[in-house]
This record gives C-alpha cells, sequence and structure tokens, in this order.
C-alpha cells in the first residue's frame, strides 16, 4: 500500500496538480496511477487467442443485443478464448459478464482498455487486465495488436470509428487478415451502401468487402469465431498474429 501511495504523490508532484484540482482530475490521476503496473505486452507473449468485441455503451439490460452479446462472450469464454473491450459500461459490460459466467478455470482472460473521458463512464465488471488511455489512437492500436478476431455489435459513432480503423488495417495489411464480424441486422444497410457506391464506382475492391462478414446472431458469430481459432491451433508459430505484425 505504501508503494501505491509513494507513486501516486510522485505522479501528483510531477504533473504539477497539487492546488486547484477538479474530483474528475484527481479521478484521472488515481485511474493512471493504478493502471502503471500493467504490461500487456506481458500479456501478448501468452499464447492466448483473443476475441475483441466493439459495441455501445449506451445499450442496457433487457434489451436482445445486450442478451446475444452476453451469450456470445460466454461462449468464447467456455472455448478457452479471451475476450477484450472497451471495459465500460452497455455491450462492453454484457460482453464482461458472459466471459465471466462461461469461465471454466482462470486460463481465459477479460481485458478492458478503457478511454479517459470528460465525463465519468462506469467501469465494466470482472475485468482481470485494465489499461487507461488518454488517446483514441494509442487505445484503438493497442486494440489491433490483441485481436485475432474482431466482433462488431451495434453502436454508434465509436463503433464506427473501430470497426472503419480495424477495416483500413486489414485493407492495407498492416495487420493479419482476421475475421470482421458484423453482428446484427443493423449492418445489413452499410454493406448494401459499400456496395451501391464505394464498390460500384471502384473506390474499395470486391476484396475488401470479403474481409467482412455479417451474422444474423450470437450462434452465427461463433461458428465464425471458432473456424479462426482452429486454424489458430493448428498453425501455432505459423499463425499470423497482429502483435508481432503491427508495429506502434
Amino acid at each position: 500500500m505504501k508503494k501505491i501511495l509513494l507513486k501516486f504523490v510522485s505522479f501528483f508532484i510531477i504533473n504539477k496538480k497539487v492546488f486547484n484540482i477538479t474530483v474528475l482530475g484527481l479521478i484521472q490521476i488515481v485511474r493512471k496511477v493504478f493502471s502503471m503496473g500493467i504490461d500487456l505486452d506481458k500479456e501478448l507473449l501468452e499464447k492466448h487467442f483473443r476475441v475483441t468485441i466493439f459495441g455501445s455503451a449506451r445499450i442496457e439490460k433487457g434489451d436482445p443485443i445486450y442478451t446475444s452479446i452476453f451469450e456470445l462472450a460466454k461462449m468464447i469464454s467456455e472455448a478457452g478464448m479471451d475476450l477484450v473491450t472497451g471495459g465500460g459500461p452497455g455491450l462492453m459490460n454484457a460482453a464482461s459478464e458472459g466471459h465471466h459466467a462461461g469461465r471454466k478455470d482462470e486460463k481465459a482472460h477479460s481485458v478492458g482498455l478503457r478511454i479517459t473521458l470528460p465525463f465519468e463512464q462506469e467501469v465494466a465488471a470482472h475485468l482481470d487486465i485494465k489499461k487507461e488511455f488518454d488517446r483514441f489512437s494509442s487505445r484503438l492500436d493497442n486494440f489491433m495488436r490483441l485481436s485475432n478476431a474482431v466482433v462488431v455489435a451495434p453502436g454508434g459513432v465509436g463503433t464506427l470509428l473501430e470497426l472503419l480503423y480495424t477495416w483500413q488495417l486489414m485493407q492495407v495489411k498492416y495487420i493479419c487478415n482476421v475475421p470482421i464480424i458484423l453482428l446484427g441486422e443493423m449492418w445489413i444497410d452499410l454493406i448494401n451502401w459499400i456496395k451501391k457506391w464505394p464498390l460500384r464506382n471502384e473506390l474499395v475492391n470486391q476484396e475488401d468487402i470479403e474481409l467482412l462478414f455479417l451474422a444474423k446472431n450470437s450462434k452465427e458469430a461463433f461458428n465464425i469465431i471458432q473456424e479462426a481459432y482452429d486454424a489458430y491451433k493448428i498453425k501455432d508459430a505459423k499463425f499470423c498474429l497482429n502483435y508481432k505484425k503491427y508495429k506502434i
């Protein structure tokens, strides 16, 4: 405890925020201090297959989409895979709860890559590893390094950013060809729009669209993930890993 307090005081003084600090500022500093000891590189060295789930922070328990994400994350955990989310409320919490419910042992981890916002945001339950970021760009880069498969659930601007960032890096071969799974009906119109406008006008290629997979429900999404996981287990050392390919 003394070491933690010393870290806190040192951080406090270095950042010249001893005086006139707001409550929100104090909360942010505490979060940074407690995330200092988290080493994602150490986590990456472990041979775990990791599934990232992106989705809205606004969708609450009781919504069918919340239930679907809970069920998907539970299947991911039961299969022994790690989970990576934004570590916040809504669908991120649904995923964390589902992953915890399906856990058979302590080998499968739930990782939360959180972002510092100008307003307070709940922390998802049952996170084994938490990391705080001040910049969306750094956070997105670490999502890319960790991901062996990506599920994009319904969401807003943040979820769209995460989807397009993943798709862009895969298109230019900065990251491995991992499945990008669009879960739910809301993505059907997006795919149709991409085919109608960018594809028809030769602004994207057919191969780019083939990187995206539509899944109607959690079972369909898991089947796609399972195929990638099977390939990961067969290829072992030869399997393309983003933490080796994608350099920050």
